[in-house]
């Protein structure tokens, strides 16, 4: 059976996760990272030397990074409607999810632990407000793109790119800032949570 090594707060496992959730797969999930069992022994980093989770174990086939491990079950699922498979289709996106797992993600990564997380190292006050207009800076450019794409980041329908996009905007929904008005990503928000995934590993009271 398909196993999946990472705690259920963490983002990136959840991301995983709904995605088994989408595709219907039975999985095994053994929780591992900070308060879990330690990804720093010899035999996690043997799996994945990044000592990081997700890991995913597909028989003997073992794959890290998260959007990776999103791709490579819906491709292994052939699941067109989540992942096309024509080049161009495909691309976008790849370029929104590599856009999340960069651009995006770097953006918050001062903000969201001194807000969130109440961090001891992440209290300076000038960079906890650049962390905030570059966070919104980053969910404008987000708010663009739904206003020209329709109910999902590529269109009408729901794809893989809305998995780590939508935990992304439930990050910045639940973090105590300033944030501006962005309808068209709270209509988004509202729109996801009428899956049952999302509630389940999306906007389930976790950032």
């Amino acid at each position: 059976m398909l196993k999946i090594l990472g705690k259920s707060p963490s983002i990136n496992v959840r991301k995983v996760l709904w995605t088994c959730h989408e595709l219907g797969l039975d999985f095994e999930q053994e929780q591992y990272g900070s308060g879990f069992q330690s990804v720093q022994t010899a035999e996690f980093k043997a799996l994945n030397p990044n000592a990081m989770v997700p890991v995913m174990i597909d028989g003997e086939f073992v794959l890290w990074e998260s959007n990776v491990i999103c791709r490579y079950l819906a491709a292994r699922e052939g699941r067109e409607d989540l992942l096309s498979s024509d080049p161009k289709r495909r691309a976008l996106a790849e370029q929104w999810m590599d856009w999340q797992a960069g651009e995006l993600n770097n953006s918050w990564r001062y903000a969201f632990p001194a807000l969130a997380r109440n961090s001891p190292q992440h209290q300076d006050p000038a960079l906890i407000d650049a962390g905030v207009s570059e966070w919104n800076r980053h969910m404008q450019m987000l708010e663009e793109q739904l206003q020209r794409s329709g109910d999902y980041i590529l269109g009408d329908n729901f794809t893989l790119v809305d998995i780590p996009i939508g935990l992304a905007v439930n990050r910045w929904s639940m973090t105590p800032m300033s944030r501006p008005a962005l309808p068209a990503v709270t209509a988004y928000y509202d729109r996801l949570n009428q899956r049952e995934g999302y509630r389940l590993y999306g906007r389930n009271g976790l950032v």
